[in-house]
């Protein structure tokens, strides 16, 4: 399994860089955010690099968007179509092909390396550590699923996320969770308040949280700058958790009385197997903390250096192979499928938003974005469907330029926020709008996805990206409008 799923990745990396690498520079050069179109547009040796793109040229990801969105519900043709992981690698490669030749063509070939090999291969190669090694870790038991006990799994869930990360805490926790509910009939919605508090909004204290408020760490925001986000997370959390608490024993008194006795006659206390799994699973933590620029500096002048994590890794992926027994990933239904779901959509989604990012990035500033509430929601809306990393890099960006005195040698880096109440007041805007409002949609965040598809092979019917999209807009987007109220006006 370990091996196709690295034999996938590759196969991905080559086919996306190849060509682009024929007409880079220099792949190892290109900054960490996306050229602008309101650059020189001319290289260091003063040949043009790059033309405007066109709008028309974000329909690839439009296109990637609606086939998640349709296909799964379209018909059972197109249901049974989707289900095979293979064709979603086709849909991916064919839609990403477009814009690959549309950003090539336009002198984008920086942006797609910068993609693939900066943005890609650490997402993916994190993702699938993470999913790999707690996949190796057994939580055995099965306690009581009643409403009380379900809120108390998704507040610990809440609060691991943001020290594990949302990913680690929702690839650790999912399993346990579905097999408590195992005996009900009505899970749909623990899953997706699962995703809403564990898979997002839980991962706001730290960088370690969520990548998002990585790259503000790398970009010079303190680590503990973070926990300044706790008042808005225990709003959020807590309208949440009651709104779930009620739902949920709505929800339990439907539950005929055999399932309720067969839940009360399977009743289990917990115990953990595969615990050697937690060393390498601080280990990723660890790597991710402190293989990065803020400790390396030399990774700002040779960016290949930053794939050192990576390496450590794909180590930690193999210690975890060979020290844990296979029978804790049989006793999990641990597959390969949700990494490889997660693998193959992303390198199109990948290709295809970056002209939707270089658009937004040029055109910014004609939002007339000015306020908190604006950035809160701005950010939240674009992160929706666009990575949420690149999303708050570019809305930094545009905060940067509105604070930035006239005259001043350079812009603010997101660090020098820090300090200035209305920019601190700014940056936790666009923090929050990114972490939170990736719940919005299952390609809001990458544990969405992984967490929907883990459900599925557990026999749970979950709803389509449309169906998904209703509860969000009816749960979420009233907590946004309190939380905007409360915090942000």
């Amino acid at each position: 399994m370990l091996k196709k799923l690295l034999t996938t990745i590759v196969f991905l990396v080559c086919l996306s860089v190849t060509t682009a690498g024929l007409f880079a520079e220099d792949p190892t050069s290109v900054p960490t955010q996306p050229t602008t179109q309101e650059e020189t547009g001319h290289s260091s040796h003063g040949e043009s690099v790059h033309q405007e793109l066109p709008y028309w040229s974000v329909l690839p990801f439009v296109a990637i968007l609606l086939s998640i969105a349709i296909l799964p519900v379209a018909s059972h043709k197109t249901s049974h179509w989707w289900e095979d992981n293979n064709n979603k690698l086709i849909l991916a490669v064919g839609l990403g092909a477009i814009s690959f030749v549309v950003l090539l063509v336009y002198g984008y070939s920086h942006n797609i390396v910068h993609t693939v090999f900066f943005d890609y291969i650490p997402f993916i190669i994190l993702l699938g550590s993470l999913f790999y090694i707690s996949g190796g870790i057994v939580i055995k038991g099965d306690i009581h699923a009643t409403p009380l006990n379900n809120t108390l799994y998704l507040l610990i869930g809440a609060g691991l996320a943001s020290f594990i990360g949302t990913t680690g805490a929702s690839m650790l926790l999912i399993r346990p969770l579905l097999k408590t509910n195992s005996e009900r009939k009505h899970v749909v919605h623990t899953v997706v308040f699962f995703i809403f508090l564990v898979s997002n909004i839980g991962g706001s204290l730290t960088p370690l949280g969520d990548p998002p408020l990585f790259l503000g760490y790398l970009k010079g925001v303190p680590f503990t700058w973070t926990f300044k986000l706790l008042p808005e997370m225990l709003f959020a959390t807590v309208i949440l958790l009651a709104v779930y608490f009620v739902w949920d024993t709505l929800a339990y008194k439907k539950e005929t009385k055999k399932d309720i006795k067969k839940d009360d006659k399977l009743a289990t206390p917990f115990s953990i197997g595969g615990q050697v799994n937690f060393i390498w699973l601080l280990g990723v933590i660890l790597a991710v903390a402190f293989l990065n620029s803020n400790y390396i500096p030399q990774i700002n002048e040779t960016p290949t250096l930053g794939f050192i994590r990576e390496a450590v890794l794909l180590v930690l992926i193999g210690l975890s192979k060979f020290t844990s027994k296979e029978e804790n990933r049989k006793f999990n239904n641990f597959t390969l499928h949700p990494i490889q779901e997660v693998a193959y959509l992303f390198i199109g989604i990948f290709i295809t938003m970056i002209p939707a990012l270089v658009l937004l990035e040029a055109h910014g500033k004609e939002l007339g974005i000015t306020q908190n509430w604006q950035f809160f929601w701005a950010t939240g809306a674009f992160s929706s469907v666009l990575d949420n990393a690149p999303t708050y890099l570019t809305f930094g960006s545009l905060a940067s330029g509105l604070l930035t005195p006239v005259g001043a040698a350079s812009p603010l880096t997101l660090g020098q926020f820090i300090g200035n109440v209305q920019a601190e007041e700014i940056l936790k805007a666009i923090s929050v709008g990114a972490v939170f409002m990736g719940a919005n949609t299952y390609i809001g965040n990458a544990p969405n996805f992984m967490v929907k598809s883990v459900a599925e092979e557990n026999k749970v019917k979950m709803p389509s990206f449309g169906g998904y999209l209703a509860y969000s807009m009816g749960i979420l987007v009233p907590v946004f409008i309190l939380i905007t109220f409360v915090f942000f006006v």
